[in-house]
C-alpha cells in the first residue's frame, strides 16, 4: 500500500490523548508485512514462532552501514528485521548469500549460541533484543534483528496521527503539535522525517520505519517539554533545547557523513532505555550550546544500550559550548551498555567512552556502570581531556570531575593507548575512580598482585594518565 502525506491526512484516526494500555501476560507474537514500494533485502530469511507453535515470516529491508576507510565513506547494504513479541519466541535465521562457514550473534554478553538447523540457525529470546547476526565474520552485510517489546496500544482520535500498515512518502516533514501523538504500525514505512518543534506532551509510539533516505535525522525533538519516543527504527533522534525527554526501544542507523545517532543538546531530565545505535559518526553524545540550542545539561540517563560506531565515539560527553557562559554538564549515567565497535582513524576521535571539556565547560558528576566493551579495530577505551580542540572550540574547557567507572569489562585484540590528561592547573581533571575494570580477563585495580610500588596502575591498564590529573584510583 502506497500513501502521500495527502492521503494520509484523509487516513487520520481519533481518540483521546491518554496513557497507553499494555498486552496482558502470556505468549505474545506480531509480525508485520513488508508494505509494498519499501526497499529489501534479500540476504537472509528470517522466520519467527512461539515455541513449538507455527514459523512466521519476518520481512528483511535494506538498509545502509558506513564503512569508511581513513575519513573515506564509503556505504554498504545490511539487512533489517523487526517484530514484536512477549514472553519467548524462537527464531530461525537462514544466511541466502552462499555457504556459511561461522555465524556469531551480538552482543556477545548475551550468550546467545545458534544452532545448526537444516541449513538454518536457531535460537530462542526470552526478552527483547537489539542484536547483530554475523555470517562468515561480515560487519558490513549483517542482519541486524531488533526483537521488540509489544507496544503500547493507543485509542484512536483526532490527536492521534495513525499511520497504519503501508508505505508513505512525506513531501515535507510531518510536524507534529502539542498535546499530540503520532502512532506508527510496524507494518509501516515512512520515506520523510518527523520534527516536534516547540511542543508539550507529544508522543511517538510503535516499531516502524521512518527513514529520510538522505543526510538526514528521521526523528527530530526542538524546544519540547514532555516528550515519548517508543519504538521507531530511523536514522537519528537529536533532542536540543528540551526538558523532560523519554526514549525506549528506538533504533537509529546512519550511513552519511556526521550522521550521530542520539544527539543531547542543551537539555536537562532526557532519558534512554533499551535502545541502539549503529552509526556514521558518534552514537551517543552529550553537548552544552550547539546547533542553535543554548544551556548546559543537567540529569541525563542512559541504560540498556548497544552502541556501534562504525565512525568516531560510542560515548561522548562534552566538547561544545558557548565560552561566555561557563556551561556545565551534571549528572550523567550510563548503565549497562554493550559496545560492539570503533573504527576510527583520527586518534582526537578515539575513545570507546570519551569526555572531552572545551569552550569553557565544566564535566561532573558522570557515572558509567556495568559497560562490556568488544574487541575494537581501530580505538582506544578512554579519552578524557580538558582541551582546546581548534577545529570546533573557541577556547579550553574548564574541568573534568568526579567520575566514576564502574564494572568496566574489555575483550578482545590490544586497543590503542587511552588518554587522561588536563590543561592547565586551574583547567584539570579530578576525582576519577575506577572501580572492577577487567581488561581481557585480567583485573586492573591499585594492590593488583605483581605490580610494582613504582607503577602506576594505570600502565597496566594501557592509559596514559598526563600532566594536572589528580586522585586517580583503581579499585
Amino acid at each position: 500500500m502506497r500513501r502521500t502525506f495527502v492521503t494520509l491526512l484523509v487516513a487520520l484516526c481519533t481518540a483521546c490523548f491518554g496513557m497507553p494500555t499494555f498486552a496482558a501476560t502470556g505468549e505474545v507474537l506480531k509480525t508485520f508485512a513488508a508494505p509494498e514500494g519499501a526497499p529489501l533485502l534479500h540476504n537472509f530469511e528470517v522466520m519467527v514462532r512461539k515455541p513449538g507453535g507455527e514459523w512466521l515470516a519476518v520481512p528483511t529491508y535494506k538498509w545502509m552501514a558506513d564503512q569508511t576507510n581513513n575519513g573515506l565513506h564509503r556505504t554498504t547494504e545490511v539487512s533489517v528485521a523487526s517484530f514484536e513479541f512477549q514472553g519467548k519466541v524462537d527464531v530461525k535465521v537462514k544466511y541466502l548469500g552462499g555457504k556459511t562457514n561461522s555465524c556469531r550473534v551480538r552482543p556477545l554478553s548475551r550468550n546467545i549460541k545458534p544452532q545448526a538447523q537444516d541449513g538454518s540457525y536457531v535460537f530462542t529470546l526470552d526478552s527483547p533484543q537489539n542484536l547483530s547476526f554475523e555470517v562468515n565474520g561480515d560487519l558490513y552485510h549483517n542482519l541486524q534483528l531488533f526483537a521488540n517489546p509489544v507496544m503500547p496500544k493507543v485509542k484512536k482520535g483526532k490527536k492521534v496521527i495513525w499511520f497504519k500498515p503501508g508505505y508513505y512518502e512525506l513531501k515535507d516533514s510531518l510536524k507534529v503539535g502539542s498535546n499530540q501523538t503520532v502512532y506508527i504500525d510496524g507494518g509501516a514505512y515512512i520515506k520523510g522525517f518527523i520534527s516536534v518543534n516547540n511542543a508539550r506532551n507529544v508522543r511517538i509510539i510503535g516499531t516502524g520505519i521512518v527513514n529520510p533516505w538522505r543526510r538526514q535525522a528521521g526523528v527530530m525533538i526542538n524546544n519540547c517539554k514532555h516528550v515519548e519516543v517508543n519504538g521507531v527504527l530511523t536514522t537519528q533522534l537529536p533532542v536540543g533545547g528540551s526538558d523532560s525527554v523519554s526514549v525506549s526501544n528506538a533504533k537509529v542507523m546512519s550511513w552519511y557523513g556526521w550522521g550521530d545517532g542520539m544527539n543531547v543538546f542543551a537539555s536537562n531530565h532526557v532519558s534512554y532505555n533499551h535502545v541502539f545505535c549503529r552509526t556514521s559518526d558518534d552514537c551517543s553524545t552529550i553537548y552544552c550550546t550547539r546547533k542553535g540550542f543554548k544551556g548546559g545539561c543537567k540529569d541525563i540517563n542512559v541504560s540498556d544500550a548497544v552502541y556501534w560506531a562504525d565512525v568516531a565515539h560510542p560515548i561522548f560527553v562534552g566538547l561544545h559550548g558557548d565560552i561566555d557562559r561557563n556551561e556545565v554538564i551534571d549528572s550523567v549515567n550510563y548503565t549497562n551498555i554493550d559496545i560492539l565497535e570503533q573504527v576510527e582513524a583520527q586518534l582526537d576521535y578515539q575513545g570507546c567512552i570519551a569526555i572531552n571539556a572545551g569552550d569553557n565547560n565544566t564535566i561532573r558528576n558522570v557515572n558509567f556502570n556495568n559497560i562490556r566493551i568488544e574487541s575494537l579495530r581501530n580505538g582506544m577505551l578512554f579519552n578524557f581531556r580538558v582541551c582546546y580542540n581548534k577545529k570546533y572550540c573557541h577556547a579550553p574547557g574548564r574541568g573534568i570531575h568526579n567520575i566514576n567507572l564502574n564494572n568496566i569489562s574489555y575483550i578482545g585484540a590490544t586497543p590503542n593507548l587511552s588518554i587522561m590528561t588536563g590543561y592547565s592547573a586551574d583547567r584539570n581533571i579530578s576525582d576519577v575512580h575506577f572501580h572492577n575494570l577487567v581488561i581481557n580477563g585480567r583485573h586492573i585495580y591499585d594492590e593488583m598482585p605483581g605490580k610494582p610500588k613504582w607503577y602506576k596502575t594505570s600502565d597496566f591498564a594501557r592509559i596514559f594518565v598526563g600532566e594536572f590529573v589528580d586522585n586517580v584510583s583503581f579499585k
